[in-house]
């Protein structure tokens, strides 16, 4: 059970932190897409 808790706390964490900075990329990415589009 410790070794759980360990991999959690050390893989975990950074899993976090990567799912919401794509998700902030991914905002972006679809705002310069809106951008490009209505440009046409």
């Amino acid at each position: 059970m410790e070794q759980w808790l360990n991999m959690v706390s050390d893989i975990g964490f950074p899993m976090v932190v990567s799912f919401y900075l794509l998700h902030r990329v991914e905002v972006k990415l679809d705002a310069i897409h809106e951008a490009l589009v209505s440009q046409k």
